[in-house]
């Protein structure tokens, strides 16, 4: 019997020396968690039962258990590496066999999907076709690589405050004169291809508490780019004429028609003008094209911005009588129920690239349901101009720029142009008993029937951890410990060899007996 109380010695001392090595030998291994062995005794049963002074058989290896606690974030440069701060599994599929692992070393393969360094795909909550984040469509995570669409601007919002101590410009508006304006600024807006186009503001006081806003989109008036594109094409035709070139744009006009009605009189008036060229009637529609469109602003006696009055047909109050009649193609201004303005009609236009630019209409939309102006919290306060706030919904097209990875596993695509757009959330799965996972190998488990089912949710939620992006989860064992607990282990089959080598001895003298 001591013979084999000293065998199971050694081959529990064995498995404590595997147990040990094996954490030793995982020290550097991310997401790597420590094992232990677990011993039980052993006692030898009797037909009736064990007596009080039983001796026992020796020991077994009863269990190696996990210690699944927390270890060191390390911080790295790559922004798809993730760690774990608490609760929880990644989840990776392997052609739909389901795993689950510390370790957060992921980056794309060439199609875009988010793989871990074995290629198996992170998985988590996908988008749909228009970027919507679906939530419990749990799939392969994947990151959009193509450029992102522009977006024609719809909305844009101003706050200001107009100087009321200014006075009235003596000087008929126009743009080229400093004095004849009180204010300007300038917002950036877009058209559907993504081009940059520059809405400018100017601001002339027109008495106590009044004030009238002139608009100009590229210096020029929001429609004038087709007749400038119609008057250009047809100049640049063979056998141009002043008559051909104004008949050119007077074939716009008619119901339903955009075009500037000033553009056509200037076009009759210039090709009819003594000594007329091409030139001269391109440069007289173009010049007709630079009338701005204009809104009167009022303010009450503490400089809050007023609705306008109900003759005015850009009022702000949705409510004014009488009600504002049926708006025409070439009407700019629209008013809104909500208390904001809408440039309702604009032909998005691109430089000729002369010296003194025309600006021709360039194939492009405005957006579908216009551009709304807000500038409620507009203020008229003695004070100096100033723009307080701009936003603008526009933007053009963007190429990938990078990826960000919030602590609630939202993955956000940064592009060239400013903008993000969500990829997927990455979810965690957790376990009732994380100790019945089995090991598989490569930092994951699979589940079994002792862990009992996963359940997955957004990381944060509930008792799941946040996840760290750019850091990875450090192996949690400490060497110090595992380095006594090899002397332990090695101390243990040295005194198991004894016990044999004793009963050896033992046995020896029994047999040497005459």
């Amino acid at each position: 019997m001591s013979f084999n109380i000293g065998l199971s010695g050694l081959r529990a001392a064995n498995k404590d020396l595997n147990v040990t090595g094996n954490n030793i030998a995982n020290a550097g291994t991310t997401g790597f968690k420590q094992s232990r062995a677990e011993f039980a005794d052993v006692y030898a049963s009797s037909v009736l039962g064990s007596g009080k002074n039983s001796t026992g058989s020796g020991v077994l290896l009863s269990s190696v258990s996990q210690q699944f606690n927390q270890g060191n974030i390390n911080y790295t440069q790559n922004a798809l590496d993730m760690a774990i701060n608490g609760n929880g599994f990644f989840q990776v599929s392997n052609n739909g066999a389901l795993s689950y692992s510390r370790a957060g070393y992921f980056g794309t393969d060439r199609s875009g999907y988010i793989v871990d360094n074995y290629g198996y795909n992170l998985q988590g909550y996908t988008t749909d076709a228009n970027g919507v984040l679906q939530t419990g469509s749990i799939g392969n995570l994947r990151i959009q690589t193509n450029s992102q669409d522009p977006k024609a601007t719809g909305s844009v919002t101003q706050g200001f405050n107009l100087n009321s101590t200014n006075a009235v410009p003596t000087n008929a508006f126009s743009p080229t004169d400093p004095t004849s304006y009180n204010s300007s600024t300038s917002t950036n807006i877009f058209d559907s291809q993504g081009n940059s186009h520059v809405m400018t503001q100017y601001f002339v006081k027109t008495g106590p508490n009044a004030w009238q806003m002139n608009v100009l989109i590229d210096g020029s008036h929001p429609l004038a780019g087709v007749a400038n594109l119609a008057a250009t094409t047809a100049a640049g035709a063979g056998g141009a004429t002043p008559a051909s070139v104004a008949a050119a744009v007077s074939a716009l006009s008619g119901p339903g028609s955009t075009v500037l009605p000033a553009q056509v009189t200037a076009a009759t008036n210039a090709a009819a003008a003594a000594g007329a060229t091409v030139e001269s009637v391109v440069a007289a529609i173009a010049a007709a094209g630079k009338t701005p469109v204009s809104a009167n602003l009022s303010f009450d006696s503490v400089g809050k911005l007023q609705p306008i009055g109900a003759t005015n047909p850009v009022a702000y109050d949705p409510n004014a009588v009488p009600a504002m009649p049926a708006p025409q193609p070439t009407d700019v201004w629209e008013r809104n129920a909500d208390g904001t303005l809408k440039i309702r009609s604009w032909i998005p236009s691109t430089s000729n690239g002369q010296q003194n630019p025309v600006f021709l209409a360039n194939g492009a939309q405005a957006n579908a349901t216009g551009v709304n102006l807000d500038f409620r919290q507009a203020t008229q306060f003695a004070s100096a101009f100033a723009v307080n706030s701009v936003a603008q919904d526009g933007y053009t097209t963007g190429e990938l720029a990078g990826v960000e990875i919030s602590d609630t596993g939202e993955i956000f695509a940064r592009y060239t142009n400013g903008q993000s757009r969500i990829q997927g959330q990455v979810i965690l799965a957790n376990f009732a008993n994380v100790q019945g996972l089995a090991p598989v190998g490569k930092t994951q488990w699979i589940q079994s029937s002792d862990s009992g089912e996963p359940v997955r949710n957004p990381p944060g939620s509930g008792t799941l951890g946040s996840i760290q992006s750019g850091a990875l989860e450090d192996s949690n064992v400490d060497l110090s410990d595992q380095l006594v607990n090899l002397i332990v282990a090695q101390r243990n089959y040295q005194a198991n060899a004894k016990t044999i080598e004793t009963e050896s001895a033992v046995t020896q003298t029994i047999i040497n007996l005459r």
